[in-house]
């Protein structure tokens, strides 16, 4: 977010990198267009479940948990191994997405304890709160230099006051701003790339540009790959403008993927073949 100096409104100014604004509104004609399918004015409901399923696969994929969609669908117990434990978490937390989207705009940092709560399903005492100096962090696919935990929590407050103040800034923005700062400073002790891929998910809804979770980000994140979502994140991290254009372009992509994702699903219920 420094890229934006001394703007009253950081998250706008991040609206004006070369590049955004075409980001911007490919992302809206790509969701207009699921919106607009015959099958979202009968069976909206279906649509977002399924998105909903196919997120959770998505993001568990990119934390290391990359099941087929179809094991995910079937399976009902998700507490055998680190990856079932990872699927299970993923699916909780798509599922609580939608419970927390009043609080959001007037307790981030609530809404994010709470995240993390649902996703280590346990009463640790680290679980619900952000890290502490020292406490060791356990998400092994994001090989960043860690932020102290000092750092962190004037980040976290300071992002949340982003949200809380609002502004100007398009949906897209913001959710990716809130999805890198979260795989940036890495807050809790575990699941962090799944509450910052979470977090993404509850902006976009919030916004109204996704108000009904049909156009998982998720989904498009996983289908782009780890690779090219951490070689994205490490030019967020940069705080160029590039680098920050570059990831904010790269979650418009995930977003337009995950509308195309939405469609397909659109097409087959149409057809009958699901």
């Amino acid at each position: 977010m420094s890229t934006a100096g001394a703007s009253a409104d950081p998250l706008a100014a991040l609206g004006a990198l070369p590049g955004v604004a075409d980001s911007v509104e490919s992302v809206r004609k790509a969701v207009d267009r699921v919106y607009g399918h015959r099958v979202m004015r009968r069976r909206s409901n279906a649509i977002t479940s399924e998105a909903a399923l196919r997120g959770a696969r998505g993001s568990a994929a990119l934390s290391g948990a990359d099941w087929a969609l179809e094991e995910v669908r079937r399976r009902t117990d998700f507490s055998g191994d680190d990856e079932a434990r990872t699927v299970g978490a993923a699916l909780r937390l798509t599922a609580e997405a939608g419970q927390l989207l009043s609080i959001w705009r007037q307790s981030p940092l609530r809404v994010l304890a709470r995240l993390h709560l649902v996703a280590a399903a346990d009463k640790a005492d680290q679980v619900g709160r952000p890290r502490k100096e020292g406490e060791p962090v356990d998400e092994p696919l994001v090989g960043l230099p860690l932020p102290s935990a000092t750092e962190t929590h004037g980040r976290l407050d300071g992002l949340a006051g982003l949200i809380i103040a609002g502004g100007s800034a398009p949906a897209l923005v913001t959710a990716a701003v809130v999805h890198g700062e979260l795989l940036a400073l890495r807050p809790f002790t575990s699941h962090n790339g799944l509450i910052a891929r979470t977090a993404e998910r509850i902006v976009l809804i919030g916004s109204g540009l996704d108000p009904k979770s049909v156009c998982a980000a998720e989904v498009g994140h996983a289908e782009l790959g780890r690779d090219a979502y951490l070689e994205a994140l490490g030019g967020y991290v940069s705080g160029t403008p590039d680098g920050v254009a570059a990831w904010i372009a790269h979650c418009g992509r995930a977003v337009e993927l995950g509308a195309r994702e939405s469609m397909a699903v659109c097409e087959a219920l149409q057809r009958g073949a699901a």
